[in-house]
């Protein structure tokens, strides 16, 4: 049986991400990079498709967890019989090779820990060659060498497919497992093998602490806030600036469905909305790398947006199966890749030109060329804005006329006009200020359902989508309007154990309906506060807060029924959304 995927706390080297669960077993990575395949995959299958445990032998749980404060270190306690160990997890910011380490300090008495690594490369497929040299245990197969150095100095490598190493710690004893990745054609024991464990816990401890003193959040959910912040740059890729929606594949929003899909990519939409998150409060550095990723990804045709890029910015993204992973709890198929790449949503325009202009109005330096791909960009949406699309949600089947596409359509006129006056550009700000207007009363007439008193989710249809609790924080109804008031009661009908989901569900659902959405659940908690409704908000808010796991991380989804989370993790959409709320219920922490 799977650990729940609440069971998981994430380190990340901004390059990269680990999953390690309260078993103390490294159960995800993926090597060298977001999108690269998985060197230890038994979330999605078992501990053979690859996996990293450290703990007392016998014991199935750490006592206690936590993160070290305003950083991105895992701290574990193990309580035994024979006397207590603090196990520290974290990955040093990458300057090097990218590496995991496991720091054990004695606590009290004496306590011995096993470390048992099985490495399985190519999705958890693959058994690498495995021997000692130079007092490490190297694993290869094909481009890939994972080196594992200990204290004391590895001597043999145990089972064919395995290392298994124990340590002893007596209280105020330290000692440290360092895994480090390298291409398999270099010699020799890689460079952090050399650096001493202490020196990497205090340089990553120090830029952790650098970075979240910048965070101008103030108000009374401090703590929720940046640890949602710190989660939302563990998942930004910092050579390229590009912003992975989660650091895992096929964790599925039904157990036992198959809408299991690989969210390592970096989706316009979601990456937008990251940073326009870290932008409003305080952090800047990443808005400037993020607006480069975006001028290198849509280099060549700007106009022509894919939905989702790789972390380099690369387009084809090939979806695959997994036929040898069983999957998280038997659901399948385990996909890597993601065909999302070839949809077309219109709503990623608006989405883009709402952190342009947000970025210019932060004072972020923007290049000049930038101007022409909000030019391609609007010149695109004049002659396509009519056309029927897939959707936020991304739904694989026909296009329709969403609302929110067309919502979003509106924001990229009226953000492309914004920018013009700032910047003293025209463009074609007539062409472009008229359909921004057209595109007003179309959505107000052909997605209101005067039956309902409620926005929908697509023209002519009855049915609700959460997405448009939207409108009022986007600025297209102001919030005293009966109609946007109208919408967020109509959601109470998406409501669900006191979450929300998505929308109604359809022919789209999969082998049954899935999970409430984090992000939708506090979509209702911003708009019933814009609505006036602030009780009632910061209810729905507290809500969510009560689901994160022990460490503050969420998933895409919520189970009400069983009282477990559901898709990807953690999810970025999800903290995304905490953050926005927090600051919609504390108006003094507001920057923008």
């Amino acid at each position: 049986m799977s650990a729940p995927i609440e069971d998981y706390a994430l380190i990340s080297d901004l390059e990269t991400a680990a999953l390690v669960g309260l078993d103390g077993s490294v159960d995800w990575l993926c090597l060298p990079r977001f999108d690269s395949p998985a060197s230890l995959a038994a979330l999605l299958g078992t501990p053979d498709n690859g996996s990293w445990r450290l703990a007392p032998p016998g014991a199935t749980r750490c006592t206690r967890r936590r993160y070290r404060r305003d950083t991105l270190l895992l701290q574990s306690w193990w309580t035994t019989p024979t006397g207590a160990v603090r196990v520290t997890d974290f990955m040093p910011p990458r300057t090097r090779l990218p590496c995991v380490v496991r720091l054990v300090e004695g606590i009290s008495g004496t306590v011995t820990l096993r470390s048992e690594l099985r490495l399985r490369f190519h999705q958890g497929r693959v058994v690498p060659w495995i021997r000692a040299v130079e007092g490490c245990a190297v694993a290869i197969a094909g481009p890939d060498a994972v080196w594992l150095g200990t204290d004391p100095p590895v001597e043999r490598t145990g089972a064919d497919d395995r290392t298994v190493h124990d340590v002893t710690v007596t209280a105020g004893r330290r000692l440290a497992l360092t895994l480090v990745w390298s291409p398999s054609h270099r010699p020799g024991p890689p460079e952090p093998l050399a650096v001493p464990a202490e020196t990497l816990l205090k340089e990553t401890a120090g830029f952790w602490r650098r970075w979240t003193a910048q965070c101008r959040y103030e108000g009374p959910w401090r703590d929720a806030v940046v640890r949602s912040l710190i989660t939302l740059k563990a998942l930004i890729h910092a050579p390229t600036g590009g912003v992975v929606a989660a650091p895992t594949t096929s964790l599925p929003g039904r157990i036992g469905g198959d809408l299991n899909w690989d969210y390592r990519y970096c989706w316009l939409r979601d990456s937008a909305m990251t940073l326009s998150c870290l932008l409003r409060n305080g952090y800047r550095e990443e808005a400037t790398a993020w607006v480069d990723w975006l001028v290198r990804a849509v280099a060549g045709d700007p106009a022509d947006l894919q939905t989702v890029y790789g972390v380099g910015g690369q387009r084809l993204l090939p979806e695959t199966e997994a036929p040898w992973l069983p999957g998280y709890e038997g659901s399948r198929p385990v996909r890597f890749g993601n065909s999302a790449a070839g949809q077309y949503q219109l709503d990623v325009y608006g989405e883009v030109l709402d952190a342009l202009c947000l970025s210019l109005r932060a004072g972020i330096d923007l290049p000049a060329h930038v101007w022409s791909l909000v030019e391609a960009l609007m010149g695109h949406l004049l002659r396509h804005w009519r056309e029927p699309d897939q959707g936020l949600w991304q739904l694989r089947g026909p296009r329709r006329q969403f609302v929110h596409s067309k919502v979003m359509t509106w924001v990229a006129a009226d953000r492309a006009l914004r920018m013009g006056r700032l910047l003293g550009r025209d463009g074609a700000r007539g062409r472009w200020r008229a359909m921004r207007d057209q595109v007003h009363r179309e959505v107000c007439r052909e997605g209101w359902d005067p039956a309902r008193h409620a926005f929908t989710q697509s023209y002519g249809s009855d049915t609700l989508d959460a997405s448009a609790l939207l409108i009022p924080r986007l600025g297209f109804l102001p919030a005293i309007d009966g109609r946007v008031r109208g919408t967020v009661d109509a959601m109470r009908a998406l409501g669900h154990g006191g979450f929300v989901r998505r929308y109604t569900p359809g022919p789209d659902a999969g082998q049954g309906p899935e999970g409430t959405f984090v992000a939708c659940s506090l979509w209702y908690a911003d708009a019933l506060a814009a609505t006036g409704r602030t009780g009632q908000a910061r209810e729905a808010f507290e809500r969510v807060l009560a689901i994160r796991n022990d460490v503050g991380l969420l998933a895409e989804q919520w189970d009400p029924d069983a009282g477990r989370q559901l898709g990807n993790a953690p999810q970025a959409f999800s903290h995304i959304a905490l953050v926005e709320t927090a600051s919609a219920l504390s108006p003094r922490s507001r920057t923008d």
